[in-house]
């Protein structure tokens, strides 16, 4: 079975994962795909395939014969779709021979070439697209069919140990809370979680959340002279103090961002999300700084205690731990992309991974795309061709570990 036959049946389980639940899995309807994964790999040679009581997916294919020296090496995906759109219903369309043109996916949106530049270059492919009211699921369902598909195409072929992990709730920041390591086995590891076929990706954002509160004094406006305090406008006041120029739609490369994920309030209560991204560290502490001293500004005005920012440090640029000490680790994919015939995409990532913290968990893990794009949301998009090509480069990663001893 190819990876895109694979991708089709997975994707029509809903699995979207549900942000503000403490529960791990964030919703029951991510053991549906779990339960079906722990048996399909047990029928493509994992001796013990398993799904724990908190959805997480675990499967070792032994080593053939001769090659138990060889180091294990782990795969991981995430079964969770994002619930930043709906994924109810799944809907895939297949489009043979895409001319690579505008393209109407229904319900209004079309995919465009102006939003999406490198649509002329997919012409001639088969694409693979949601129906306009849902996402597709390609993030990362399209990463699981690659590496079981990897798992099926092994059978045939000479190899190490190969360890896989599907984990839940990625989307909403709680991939490998549950996560456990010696369960996993393997010492090195790559995330199967990325966009373009060839991308190899060992740089992350630095990251943090941030709860804004307001307290505002509200009483009748006919009285309000110099009494009134709108939480609601103060809102509004304390995003005008940020940058405008470094939001997410005016940053790209190595640029970070304030990006601001929700506003509510009255005139008596008022409350800003953010997210806050930066490549470096230290660019990410004056961003947080940058807040605080936004506050401090809104509390000399309106009186201490009327603004109050509490920041959550999230995952940290898996960078600092990939290199140098494992640069062994990325060389060895690139070489796996190049020898897979396509040319490594080593942009950083404008976003976490799994990998970012497994990272600093101590288990090494860079990025590989899965040959998707425009995830989260109606506009999500794959090729059957390069999901095939992203297949090739898990094999030859395989393939280089067999090689290496020790």
């Amino acid at each position: 079975m190819r990876a895109y036959e694979r991708l089709l049946q997975y994707v029509t389980c809903p699995t979207t994962s549900a942000e503000g639940v403490e529960t791990n899995p964030s919703t029951p309807e991510q053991f549906s795909l779990a339960r079906t994964l722990a048996e399909e790999l047990r029928t493509l040679g994992a001796v013990d395939a398993v799904c724990t009581e908190t959805c997480y997916v675990y499967g070792h294919l032994p080593a053939t014969p001769g090659c138990e020296e060889a180091p294990a090496i782990g795969f991981i995906a995430h079964m969770d779709t994002s619930p930043d759109f709906s994924g109810q219903g799944v809907r895939p369309r297949l489009i043979p021979h895409y001319d690579g043109k505008d393209l109407d996916l229904g319900c209004g949106k079309v995919l465009s070439a102006a939003e999406f530049p490198h649509l002329p270059s997919l012409a001639g492919r088969t694409l693979i697209t949601a129906s306009g009211d849902t996402l597709l699921g390609a993030d990362d369902k399209a990463g699981i069919a690659e590496i079981m598909t990897l798992l099926e195409c092994l059978a045939d072929r000479p190899h190490g140990e190969v360890a896989v992990c599907f984990t839940p709730d990625e989307e909403v920041g709680n991939g490998v809370l549950s996560f456990e390591e010696d369960r996993f086995g393997a010492r090195a590891a790559f995330t199967v979680d990325g966009g373009p076929e060839g991308e190899v990706a060992w740089e992350t954002f630095n990251a943090s959340a941030a709860q804004v509160e307001i307290q505002g004094f509200n009483i009748h406006p006919g009285s309000a002279k110099d009494k009134m305090v709108n939480a609601a406008l103060l809102a509004c006041q304390f995003a005008s103090l940020l940058p405008e120029d470094e939001t997410p739609r005016q940053s790209a490369g190595r640029q970070g961002f304030y990006h601001l994920t929700g506003i509510e309030g009255n005139g008596e209560r008022a409350r800003l999300g953010y997210i806050l991204r930066d490549f470096d560290a230290e660019g990410l502490a004056s961003r947080e700084q940058a807040l605080q001293d936004a506050a401090a500004r809104l509390n000399a005005q309106y009186g201490e205690g009327t603004v109050q920012v509490e920041l959550t440090r999230g995952y940290r640029n898996m960078s600092e731990k990939l290199l140098p000490e494992f640069q062994w680790l990325v060389d060895l994919a690139l070489r796996a992309t190049r020898k897979a015939g396509l040319e490594p995409v080593t942009d950083p990532v404008r976003g976490g991974t799994d990998g970012a913290v497994l990272s600093w968990r101590g288990l090494p893990c860079p990025n590989l795309g899965t040959g998707g794009y425009g995830f989260h949301g109606p506009y999500e998009h794959i090729t059957v061709e390069g999901m095939d090509a992203c297949v090739q480069v898990l094999l030859e990663i395989v393939e280089e570990m067999r090689r290496r001893k020790g």
